[in-house]
């Protein structure tokens, strides 16, 4: 989200003296330096406005390490591993809970909300995202990724994203069209727009070869009931809402502008933002762009709307969220700045500066809503977050690969879309076999 010109450090001030008021907790800290990893993204970007309010209360001076996501990434790969890690609290996205959580490379953070002289009473974690939470969160639960009587605590949201989908008010507005509510209504309105506007597509979507087109069938296969898995591992992928899933993006693809099936985020987004497509279906984060002139040929025409309804509400859950690597060297001071970056008034100022709210409060703030009021919509399509939308398990990278790149031959290739998805269910459960998770099943 393009960040506000006018957020001055008395505004942040301002908004953050709920955590001045209390000094007591930061002063055995003071002086400490903390290193931490971010990536380039524009979340980030709105907290290091911020940021330089909580060294100013505290005292903690904190070096950010900011790299693009996949060096990002790569580095924490190799710094996770060592005896002595640089860095004192990381930024990741859910995928990399998993591998990192089953290496042992993120802190359990129960002994510090344990703790009375680190923990806030005052901090409010019932009005986090409960759905980022859990997905970016939680690890040792259900199925392993998810909460459960035998689940903890790795990591908090910061900088929580969703699908919510843009449209053109001003084309919706000329042709009397409503906004989709429903999957039968969006994928009407898909094929439907570039009838009455010849040239036009009717709704952009990643779908290139790989995670893009992984991606964009995740985000129908959950509204519309799917799932990867059932409960005892077998890949369902192939199921009659798998098979459904793949024919609503391969009619999103057939109905969208030409080259649709080569798409990718950017590209998909370029297309909306250039006025050649109608409608948008993918991440919150694409939002900040769309009012910039710089980038956007629609700024002050698009309204947005929930992730359309399919068999039940469903939207994806990404972005980020930030943890203590084991090997940190200043593990409690880094517990209070991710507490800190996490607190309501934090929340607040990161939102006002351009960032993605990670609490309920914060998307419905006035002083949020009166710079961002898309925030309001986003708020209502975060509570249908899907924490389960995609499963978190370190053989996920794999299978996911190949879910992509024969998705892809499905849309470029017309291999037959059943038939596609019985061969991902085949060699998924060979994964699935040689990783271990049929070892206590009756037939093994």
């Amino acid at each position: 989200m393009q960040m506000t010109k006018g957020l001055t450090a008395l505004t942040v001030g301002a908004l953050l003296m709920g955590t001045a008021a209390v000094a007591d907790p930061y002063e055995p800290y003071e002086g400490t330096t903390l290193v931490v990893n971010f990536p380039a993204h524009p979340h980030f970007d709105a907290v290091m406005e911020v940021l330089p309010q909580f060294t100013e209360e505290t005292g903690i001076e904190v070096e950010v390490d900011q790299l693009q996501y996949l060096r990002m990434r790569e580095r924490q790969t190799l710094e996770l591993t060592k005896d002595e890690g640089d860095y004192d609290l990381i930024a990741y996205v859910v995928f990399s809970k998993a591998d990192y959580v089953y290496a042992g490379q993120l802190e359990n953070l129960a002994p510090y909300f344990m703790n009375p002289r680190l923990a806030d009473p005052n901090y409010d974690a019932e009005d986090l995202i409960d759905g980022y939470v859990q997905n970016i969160g939680v690890a040792g639960g259900e199925r392993g990724y998810l909460p459960g009587p035998t689940g903890s605590l790795f990591g908090i949201p910061f900088g929580s994203e969703t699908s919510i989908l843009g449209y053109r008010r001003d084309i919706f507005e000329e042709h009397g069209l409503e906004v989709p509510e429903t999957y039968e209504e969006m994928l009407e309105l898909a094929c439907l727009i570039p009838e009455l506007e010849p040239g036009m597509g009717g709704l952009a979507s990643r779908a290139a070869s790989g995670h893009h087109a992984s991606h964009a069938f995740l985000l129908h296969l959950a509204p519309l009931g799917g799932r990867i898995f059932d409960n005892e591992w077998n890949p369902i992928v192939n199921s009659a809402e798998g098979v459904a899933a793949a024919e609503a993006l391969q009619t999103i693809v057939g109905c969208g502008p030409e080259g649709s099936e080569t798409f990718g985020f950017a590209e998909a987004g370029a297309s909306f933002l250039q006025g050649d497509t109608a409608m948008f279906l993918d991440s919150t984060v694409f939002a900040g762009q769309v009012n910039d002139p710089a980038r956007s040929q629609v700024v002050g025409l698009v309204d947005w709307a929930p992730h359309p309804m399919g068999v039940r509400r469903g939207s994806q859950t990404g972005g980020f969220g930030i943890g203590i690597p084991t090997n940190a060297e200043n593990k409690d001071a880094a517990f209070l700045l991710m507490q800190w970056l996490t607190s309501r008034e934090a929340d607040i100022a990161i939102a006002i500066a351009g960032g993605n709210p990670s609490r309920f409060s914060t998307h419905r703030d006035p002083s949020v809503l009166e710079v961002h009021p898309h925030l309001e919509v986003f708020g209502e399509a975060l509570q249908y977050a899907d924490p389960d939308w995609r499963p978190i398990i370190p053989v996920w990278g794999s299978i996911n690969a190949d879910l992509g790149t024969t998705l892809s031959q499905v849309l470029t290739e017309g291999l037959d879309i059943q038939e596609a998805l019985d061969g991902v269910a085949e060699r998924t459960r060979a994964t699935m076999q040689d990783a271990g998770y049929y070892t206590w099943t009756s037939d093994n």
